[in-house]
């Protein structure tokens, strides 16, 4: 696509499905969709939070529903977009955006807690993948599917892990899903981007999971978390890093950034530290010092 076409041009009018649309950067998206003309689907688990973004959304005029779903749930997922389809017409957007957190030693990590991050941040996409993207296959108008990343994805971050192997995950199943549509020759009108957010507002690290039990090192897991919260205090405002990602998708570019010079760094430094087999090592700052979703 040009550099010059605008998020407006490409995006505006269509169907936006949001998933973890309640809060963060999944909100923000989803109130950006909207002015930019879109028909708007908030999909999470927080029923009164995407009810509260809905009348806010259609107080001005447009339309936006919202749609109770767990992204764990195949059937839940494969319901959100019969009913989308149903309801609105074709998806033109697809947003895997539904994401949670989890602090602490590894071996101090409940396997629930770990099941947790792994349905939701990595299943769940994949479950949004098989829902709506057959269907964007088949109709030969314009689609894109977003799945959401993070700086995490290219980082090594302690007393994060499961968290930081999800965004891993999600990156990697995204560049090979951008592949396989080419493969399958529908890359002319399916387009396959990864969202990779540096510190956005959310409650991300408030609802994150910790450890408990024997022996557990509970501190090192909540002196994690005040360390993020630290950093949210001077993250990137939602709506702000929502038209940063739509501007650089509507210039079909595939890595979408919210901080393209910090987050970008975080890629060069990946790069770097793969071709030099240099070992991980330790920071006296967090990796994601000022940017992180």
């Amino acid at each position: 696509m040009s550099e010059t076409v605008s998020a407006r041009e490409v995006f505006g009018g269509g169907v936006a499905v949001v998933t973890g649309a309640g809060a963060g950067i999944g909100a923000g998206l989803a109130r950006h969709a909207h002015r930019l003309g879109m028909s708007v689907v908030l999909a999470d688990v927080d029923a009164d939070a995407i009810a509260a973004l809905r009348d806010e959304l259609t107080a001005g005029g447009g339309t936006a529903v919202d749609v109770v779903c767990d992204v764990r749930d195949p059937d839940a997922v494969a319901e959100l977009a019969e009913r989308t389809y149903r309801d609105l017409g074709p998806a033109r957007l697809l947003v895997n955006n539904a994401g949670v957190e989890q602090f602490g030693y590894l071996w101090d990590t409940p396997v629930a807690n770990w099941n947790r991050v792994m349905d939701i941040n990595v299943s769940g996409v994949f479950h949004g993948v098989r829902a709506f993207l057959p269907r964007m296959l088949d109709n030969p108008a314009p689609a894109w599917v977003w799945n959401l990343s993070s700086i995490g994805g290219v980082a090594a971050v302690p007393l994060q892990t499961p968290y930081i192997v999800s965004k891993h995950a999600v990156l990697a199943l995204t560049e090979c899903l951008r592949l396989e549509v080419q493969l399958a020759g529908h890359d002319d009108h399916v387009h396959v981007q990864a969202v990779l957010p540096g510190a956005v507002r959310s409650n991300i690290f408030e609802a994150a999971g910790g450890v408990d039990g024997d022996g557990a090192d509970i501190e090192a897991a909540e002196s994690q978390r005040r360390a993020m919260l630290d950093i949210k205090a001077n993250a990137m405002d939602p709506l702000e890093a929502a038209e940063v990602v739509f501007e650089q998708a509507a210039r079909g570019e595939f890595y979408l950034l919210t901080q393209p010079d910090y987050v970008g760094s975080a890629m060069a430094e990946r790069a770097q530290v793969l071709t030099s087999r240099v070992p991980p090592q330790l920071r006296t700052k967090p990796r994601f010092d000022p940017a992180r979703h």
